[in-house]
């Protein structure tokens, strides 16, 4: 009988009691010092791999930059032969090595040494020679790999990974990023867009019409502006409804013939219906749109006054990736 749904769950447990044993590795002293080294950086941070632990090392680097640390990936074999020209005076390295005896690692400590950079070691033996020779060690040691052959870099790349995230957001936390910076740094990413895309970014001119006017002018306004709804204003512009066609439709089904002269705006819309502010943001504007019995697909946007500035559609935040 296949097995596989445990033996998945059963690895993943493993990595799991990793990383356990990883925060109890990791002394005060040692993440204190990596802390305050980070923290004291003026100028980038450079992170070094080879093989699996770059792959590892990489993302380290990006989340540290997107995180409102200053971070580049620097392979080791490429540092050796010229990219160490990069590194400045305010500069730290950040290497990872599961052995802590990585060749090309070890080879250009002299010149990091002679440079006078800090050196922050991810290091599986705290007594390999780059962690004798790092300014702080972050202990990453593991028992085993979760491969069969206890070969393949699985369980060591996932505690280092861990490890980075964590002092990572140590760091975020400690440097006072907000949301907004976060954003700043996501731009076209779904997190960026929920944290910086407002209503009036996506918002139409409104197709207005008065409490008084006819039913045939709701259909011109409905037609004309083809936003599947139109606001009900006062002459001030204040609002105080919205008629959708599901509105107009419904009303017009159950209304005689002869009883359509009289049908007015203020007799179809919805009164005193939820509204966005221009300055809102667009997943706010989605969730008032969402997160209800009944959900809605246009909402009209008013000013602080309450007069209404325009309409906002779910098509248009679904258009730009919320």
């Amino acid at each position: 009988m296949n097995n596989n749904f445990a033996k998945v769950i059963g690895l993943l447990r493993l990595e799991a009691e990793a990383i356990e044993c990883a925060a109890g590795n990791l002394s005060r002293e040692d993440v204190e010092n990596a802390i305050a080294i980070i923290a004291a950086c003026e100028s980038k941070v450079i992170v070094m791999g080879v093989g699996k632990s770059g792959v590892i090392a990489q993302k380290i680097a990006q989340t540290l930059t997107s995180t409102g640390t200053v971070a580049v990936f620097v392979h080791p074999s490429d540092a050796l032969h010229g990219s160490l020209g990069m590194a400045a005076k305010g500069d730290i390295v950040l290497a990872l090595s599961n052995s802590g005896e990585t060749d090309e690692i070890l080879a250009l400590l002299p010149a990091l040494k002679k440079r006078k950079i800090p050196i922050i070691s991810i290091v599986g033996n705290r007594n390999s020679t780059l962690a004798l020779q790092s300014d702080a060690i972050l202990e990453a040691s593991v028992n085993q790999e979760i491969c069969p052959l206890n070969l393949a870099p699985t369980t060591s790349t996932t505690v280092a990974l861990a490890i980075g995230d964590a002092i990572a957001m140590t760091i975020m936390e400690a440097r006072g990023l907000t949301a907004e910076d976060f954003a700043a740094n996501h731009p076209a990413g779904r997190l960026g867009k929920r944290l910086t895309v407002r209503v009036c970014d996506l918002m139409h001119e409104s197709p207005d019409v008065s409490p008084d006017s006819d039913w045939l002018a709701v259909v011109r306004g409905l037609s004309k502006y083809a936003l599947g709804a139109v606001s009900v204003t006062e002459g001030d512009g204040k609002l105080v409804g919205i008629v959708t066609d599901g509105d107009l439709r419904r009303i017009i089904e159950k209304t005689p013939a002869e009883g359509l002269k009289n049908l007015t705006a203020s007799k179809m819309m919805t009164r005193s219906p939820i509204t966005a502010a221009p300055e809102m943001l667009a997943f706010e504007a989605l969730r008032l749109m969402e997160d209800r019995a009944s959900q809605i697909s246009v909402l009209p946007v008013t000013d602080n006054s309450g007069k209404s500035v325009g309409l906002l559609r779910l098509h248009d935040i679904v258009r730009v990736g919320l």
